[in-house]
């Protein structure tokens, strides 16, 4: 296994090369675990993105569109409706918000534009069916202990129950899906080594791993 440290700017002016495959849009996903650090690194490629010139880049969390903890997976058609379709097509996609405290959606449509990038972040996001889309698939992964950790320190012990069954249902489905396998980019979402988090990420390069981003 080889790890480098790289900016989010480098990665930022090569996704800004590749083709955009949902219509003009370059659709982003950034999958992984629960915990291992996807929230972050997709705020940190927006960012990196606008620093170069792509403007304000959507984000869309992946989590505000379950129907509570049972939609692990199964929120994809309303994702593809919603958003997916009307980006593709060249227009602006909205989704309804789910609140985890009143559980149910919230009335007030949330906007998505058809803009030059789109990235979409949570489990699943870069699943087998989305490859067609996707113009970069990145797996952010990390210890369970601490991604146990981390997830309680957020949220609260009261979701250890629905968590670890959870952690079950990703287990299975990156399995079965090969995600990890199949991603263009591998992060480490937990280095030890210091460094400025805002601007570098830690690519693992691991054998027989893809590896596409030259």
């Amino acid at each position: 296994m080889v790890a480098v440290f790289e900016a989010y700017t480098g990665l930022a002016r090569r996704l800004l090369v590749r083709p955009a495959r949902l219509g003009r849009t370059r659709l982003v996903a950034v999958d992984g675990p629960s915990g291992a650090g996807k929230t972050a690194f997709a705020a940190r490629l927006a960012d990196a993105l606008a620093a170069v010139g792509s403007g304000r880049v959507p984000v869309v969390h992946t989590d505000d569109l379950l129907d509570g903890w049972d939609d692990q997976l199964t929120f994809w058609p309303r994702l593809e409706e919603s958003v997916l379709a009307p980006v593709r097509a060249g227009r602006a996609g909205a989704y309804h918000r789910y609140s985890w405290v009143r559980r149910r959606f919230l009335p007030q449509p949330v906007p998505v534009p058809a803009a030059p990038v789109l990235i979409l972040e949570g489990v699943s996001a870069a699943r087998a069916t989305a490859g067609p889309d996707l113009t970069l698939a990145v797996f952010v992964t990390a210890p369970a202990p601490l991604r146990l950790t981390r997830a309680v320190t957020r949220d609260g012990p009261s979701i250890l129950p629905e968590l670890r069954r959870w952690h079950v249902g990703e287990q299975v489905h990156f399995a079965a899906d090969g995600t990890e396998a199949r991603a263009d980019v591998v992060i480490d979402g937990a280095p030890t080594l210091p460094h400025d988090a805002d601007r570098y990420y830690l690519r693992i390069d691991r054998p027989g791993a893809r590896t596409s981003l030259g």
